[in-house]
This record gives C-alpha cells, structure tokens and sequence, in this order.
C-alpha cells in the first residue's frame, strides 16, 4: 500500500478536501480520547477562506492514494508542524509517516535543527514513535471546552 501514496504540494484547490479530512479524523479517531463536548468544540472550521489561506501560507502537502486526498500536513515559518490528520478510513498505512518524512525534509532543507508540534492525545504515541518527546503538557481551550495536549519536539543535528 506504501508505494499507492502520493505526497504532493497542497493547491489552493485542496482546502475543502483537507476540511473534510480534518473533521473526520478528529470526530471518527480523536472521539477515543476525548469527551464528546471536547470533540464538537474541536471540530469546527467556522471561516472557510480562513482555512484555506492559512493552508496556502506555508509549505503543505497533500497524501493521495489512487488520485484522492486521504491526508495532509504542513510545516510553519518557525518549525511547527501545525497540523497533520489522516482520513479515518486510511489509519494505519503509512499515510502519517509518509507526511511527517516529507514535514522533516523540508525542516532540514530550511536549516531548521528543530521541528515541534501541539499533538493531541491521540496523535502523542505517533509522535514519540519517530523520536518526537514532550517538552510540555498544557491545556488548551477551545470553544468553552478544556482539551489536553502536548507540545513536542524532535532535534535534528546540524
């Protein structure tokens, strides 16, 4: 199945597709650790042209199996990898390694020695299975809602 994905640049022409992964993926994988109230606070995008120029303003990639997008990811000006999500019908296939390989090459090809992410609860055993570690567990608030995550980093050597 590995050799099926595709990573590619994000288009201005994926933002509705990375919406639908987004939503999904919080509602149908994240439901596990974290309380429904947490969940519908979560998962909204409310300003869709907001997304999509967030999207657009930094590098970002898209996975696609047989010409479908089944996940994206991105990287930020400062080294964060903002947000990297897997459609639920996809979990398990390389999709996020594939992601997160092309996220670290970019970081380095930028010079960047560091690259570090918020990762939710569900997303921290990913993260620390390819040599992330946390530097900090914080709550965030999200729509009156409390929701526990994690800041992580990985170091890379210069």
């Amino acid at each position: 199945m590995n050799d099926r994905i595709l990573i590619r640049p994000y288009t201005p022409n994926d933002a509705d597709a990375t919406i639908e992964i987004f939503l999904r993926a919080i509602r149908e994988v994240s439901s596990k650790d974290y309380l429904p109230a947490q969940i519908e606070a979560w998962a909204k995008v409310e300003d869709r042209s907001l997304w999509a120029q967030r999207r657009v303003s930094r590098p970002g990639w898209i996975a696609e199996i047989d010409g479908a997008p089944v996940g994206f990811s991105d990287l930020t000006e400062d080294g964060c990898l903002d947000m990297m999500f897997v459609h639920p019908e996809f979990q398990r296939l390389g999709i996020a390694s594939r992601l997160l390989s092309r996220v670290e090459k970019e970081a380095l090809n930028l010079g960047f020695t560091r690259i570090y992410t918020e990762a939710s609860r569900t997303a921290r055993p990913f993260f620390e299975r390819r040599g992330f570690r946390v530097t900090t567990r914080q709550t965030i608030e999200k729509r009156g809602q409390s929701l526990e995550n994690f800041i992580m980093e990985k170091l890379y050597a210069k």
